[in-house]
């Protein structure tokens, strides 16, 4: 069966999802699965279901963000991604705000306005939080020194990411490595 998956912005806590999903029922609309900021439903909608949706998101205090938007949100989160998880170039030679806008082909400041309104964090904190999860990672394969993780991460210094490891994880990373515990997460989650 087909499906239509919506984003939705100012959808920001689980009352949020209560009142979605009431809305949605309200309408008819069988949702598959709802999240903070996205509803996936099991039907391909016409025009005059996405106004009404529309319409009813607003009455709430949601605005439905359209397609092309999502399509940017994603498109950055995946360069990101990629170049944080999937690279084996060196983060410091790149600069994050150029080369987002130079793959993506438009100007950084709206993609930054943009990403910050629908997913209630900065493009910037987004990056640390995917190198804090890269750095978790290392650890946990013990195979890199935190100064050879620091330098393939693109922080200035060891201390510089001892400080945003622990400002994120709570933990020193010598501590996380000492826990030997997997407290990563799924890099959706992140």
């Amino acid at each position: 069966m087909n499906s239509t998956t919506l984003h939705i912005k100012n959808m920001v806590c689980n009352r949020c999802i209560k009142v979605v999903n009431d809305e949605f029922a309200k309408l008819n609309l069988t949702i598959e699965e709802i999240e903070l900021g996205k509803v996936s439903i099991s039907a391909i909608l016409n025009d005059g279901q996405i106004a009404e949706i529309r319409n009813v998101l607003n009455e709430n205090g949601f605005e439905l963000i359209d397609n092309k938007k999502s399509k940017l949100i994603d498109s950055i989160k995946t360069l990101i991604i990629e170049k944080i998880h999937h690279s084996n170039d060196l983060l410091e030679s790149i600069n994050s705000s150029d080369y987002i806008a130079q793959e993506v082909g438009y100007d950084y400041s709206y993609l930054s306005n943009l990403f910050s309104s629908v997913e209630g964090i900065t493009i910037e904190k987004y990056i640390i939080n995917q190198k804090i999860e890269k750095a978790k990672e290392l650890l946990v394969y013990n195979e890199l020194t935190l100064n050879e993780i620091s330098y393939k991460l693109g922080y200035s210094s060891v201390q510089h990411i001892s400080n945003q490891f622990k400002k994120i994880t709570g933990l020193t990373p010598s501590h996380f490595k000492k826990l030997k515990t997997s407290k990563r997460k799924p890099l959706d989650k992140v």
